[in-house]
């Protein structure tokens, strides 16, 4: 038992991070593509913004698609999808071309992450599916890392392309591992309520929560894809391989999450949200700060409160949850990833009008409904 845990730990964790992998790959080269296809940073930046687009639009689908059939045939088509994306990538030099093709991974990325989680909810049993969700968690923070130093460090700035047949090279290996290995097992016996989508998003308490997934991501994302252009340009003058370096930070995310967890079922989840909310927001003010050391501690904190939110609504929303649960997460990625498209592309217009400040301060906007959220938590529990 321990022994097929601990592979299935491995099977998982290699597709997923590889996955994660594509989502970022172009975030630390931005001003790099920007010069080399003469667009400007709100147009650069769709080439991670449409990544997230696809996966909004398909995450739905292939998450009804693994409640009726088998994993096997969906990651193999997603995984041959998502590299041949990568490889159209890697060879154009047509800046819409590039954007379709990230799109077009961006489809095909939830028949690999989505599809898993839904596999791994079908089949193991509680005390595994906790064990193995962990390696998922820990995938996704690792792949995100990943993509950025493979984008902007491994292989050199001026030959991005490389990154991209590196990537679609990692998601095939990894794609035909899961394909090999993951067990065909006979799903686990569940029962199951007659919930629909549409009464989960009925529900006050949960709407809050799925807001508050999608304001986490919305500030958090931003922030690191416009990081390149304030570090490149005065005072700072970093180069891209040094910009890449400070991306670093995000391995907080690996230690974040069962911290986050742990300090929500001893202080309460609203109190938790109302935490990471205001360390959240004390880190972005930071950002603004002209200051190498100043920039550092900001984006550990900005790490620190937007895992801790992340993690904290997580958990609260299964924890309401006597049903459903396969839909109501399906609900809950959907949300997180509308936020990220928003708020990176809403944030390109701030740059273009005031730049660095323009996006730390769009951002800032929406604290509120984490906020607000941890104070309705607070009451709830308190009535209870």
């Amino acid at each position: 038992m321990v022994r097929g845990t601990i592979k299935l730990q491995f099977v998982v964790f290699a597709l997923v991070s590889a996955s994660f992998t594509n989502i970022y790959l172009t975030q630390p080269i931005l001003p790099v593509l920007q010069q080399e296809f003469s667009v400007t940073p709100v147009q650069v930046s769709l080439t991670v913004s449409s990544v997230i687009l696809g996966i909004v639009l398909s995450n739905l689908f292939f998450g009804y698609l693994s409640d009726k059939f088998s994993i096997h045939p969906i990651l193999l088509v997603g995984g041959l999808c998502v590299a041949a994306g990568g490889v159209v990538c890697g060879m154009t030099d047509d800046f819409n071309f590039l954007v379709g093709a990230r799109l077009f991974q961006g489809l095909f990325i939830p028949a690999l992450t989505t599809s898993i989680a839904a596999y791994l909810a079908k089949t193991l049993p509680g005390e595994r599916l906790s064990v193995v969700m962990g390696s998922y968690v820990s995938a996704t923070v690792l792949g995100g890392l990943g993509g950025r130093l493979l984008g902007g460090w491994i292989h050199p700035p001026l030959h991005w392309r490389y990154a991209f047949f590196s990537a679609s090279t990692l998601i095939l290996a990894t794609t035909i591992l899961a394909y090999l290995f993951l067990p065909r097992n006979k799903e686990k016996e569940v029962t199951t309520a007659n919930i629909s989508l549409l009464s989960l998003l009925k529900r006050k308490d949960l709407l809050l929560i799925f807001f508050t997934s999608a304001s986490s991501f919305l500030m958090f994302s931003p922030v690191f894809n416009y990081l390149p252009y304030r570090l490149a340009g005065d005072p700072f003058n970093f180069s891209t391989e040094l910009i890449t370096l400070i991306y670093l930070v995000y391995v907080m995310g690996i230690f974040l999450g069962p911290v986050a967890g742990k300090m929500s079922n001893r202080f309460g989840g609203g109190n938790a949200l109302i935490a990471g909310t205001i360390i959240l927001g004390i880190s972005q003010a930071t950002l603004l700060i002209p200051s190498t050391i100043a920039i550092i501690f900001g984006l550990l904190g900005v790490c620190a409160g937007f895992f801790t939110i992340h993690a904290v609504a997580v958990g609260l929303l299964n924890r309401k949850l006597s049903c459903g649960h396969g839909k109501a997460n399906s609900l809950y990625v959907l949300f997180y990833y509308t936020g990220g498209w928003v708020g990176i592309t809403g944030a390109g217009f701030a740059y273009q009008h005031a730049e660095w400040s323009g996006v730390v301060l769009f951002v800032m906007c929406f604290l509120i409904i984490p906020f607000t959220t941890g104070i309705m938590e607070k009451r709830a529990a308190f009535r209870v």
